[in-house]
């Protein structure tokens, strides 16, 4: 079947390229800095990418990321549109003010391009929760449906991607300032977990914490069966992702699967990439799925 847009998105999906390539997802990359050398998002092309990003970090040097610019948007989704129409899913504004300048970059190329059609959206979501959101949208596509269609779902359900994470390493919450020195040495003593979600504008809320690893993946299912669609009965798609802990990844998997036996399709374990773990650091798991719309902060979901 032909399709009717090329749609697009930004490489904080968290996905391994080469599943973006099969899918024909094109994709604008974002990188990050240390020591004054730029490095870029690597999406699992390199293996010694991930490897030399974490010696980073256990060197004690905290990356710096920045926005993706104008001019990067427009020469990217210029390339783009010179084939067809490009409906671009962008990385959730509550990470980032990126989508301004792609938005910024849609406007220069409609002057440019009148007969072409450029939808840019934010997609309100991060890492594999936004691969998720994208890649519904592919599926989408390939079943033949318009750019208007896609539009339409995705800016209907962007708010229905449930992000549940927790963190089992503090330590470099504590070196990038986000907890003070005493509470992560606490935190580490005590084996606390915070246990964190995106609220509906995307972004990160520390919801309560627990006392180790398996509390915090029982919790973080408990939440899940709270809002997935179908509670225990979810036949969606369920994604997991993690900054260097495989092992704490598999173990959610392997609850995941126990506890929703009706998910749909492979239950995906990705790396988290070296933009989004340049701010949360080694240790973190995250479980992605479809459910009710996500609660704004101070919302009603339940503390640990």
């Amino acid at each position: 079947m032909e399709r009717k847009f090329i749609l697009t998105c930004e490489s904080t999906v968290d996905l391994p390229y080469a599943y973006m390539q099969e899918r024909e997802i094109p994709v604008l990359f974002y990188s990050y800095a240390v020591d004054g050398q730029t490095y870029m998002d690597d999406m699992g092309r390199n293996p010694e990418a991930l490897p030399r990003f974490y010696a980073f970090l256990n060197e004690g040097k905290i990356p710096s990321t920045s926005q993706l610019n104008a001019y990067q948007y427009e020469e990217f989704l210029e390339q783009q549109l010179q084939k067809g129409d490009v409906l671009h899913i962008a990385f959730g504004s509550g990470m980032t003010s990126s989508v301004k300048n792609a938005v910024m970059a849609a406007e220069i190329l409609r002057e440019k391009y009148p007969d072409r059609r450029i939808v840019v959206i934010d997609s309100l979501c991060s890492s594999s929760g936004y691969g998720m959101l994208v890649d519904c949208a592919a599926d989408m596509r390939d079943r033949g449906c318009t750019l208007e269609e896609t539009e339409q779902w995705v800016n209907a359900n962007r708010q229905n991607v449930h992000h549940q994470f927790f963190s089992t390493d503090l330590k470099y919450y504590r070196r990038s300032g986000r907890m003070s020195g005493p509470t992560a040495m606490i935190g580490a003593i005590l084996n606390i977990c915070p246990i964190m979600r995106l609220d509906d504008k995307g972004k990160i809320i520390a919801y309560g914490k627990v006392r180790g690893k398996e509390a915090a993946i029982r919790k973080t299912l408990d939440m899940m069966e709270e809002h997935a669609a179908g509670g225990v009965n979810y036949s969606g798609k369920c994604w997991v992702c993690h900054s260097n802990c495989r092992m704490e990844a598999e173990e959610t998997k392997a609850a995941l699967l126990k506890r929703f036996p009706h998910i749909s399709g492979e239950v995906r374990i990705c790396d988290i990439g070296t933009i989004i773990a340049s701010h949360c650091g080694p240790g973190t798991v995250a479980v992605f799925f479809f459910g009710d719309r996500r609660e704004p902060y101070g919302g009603n979901i339940k503390k640990a």
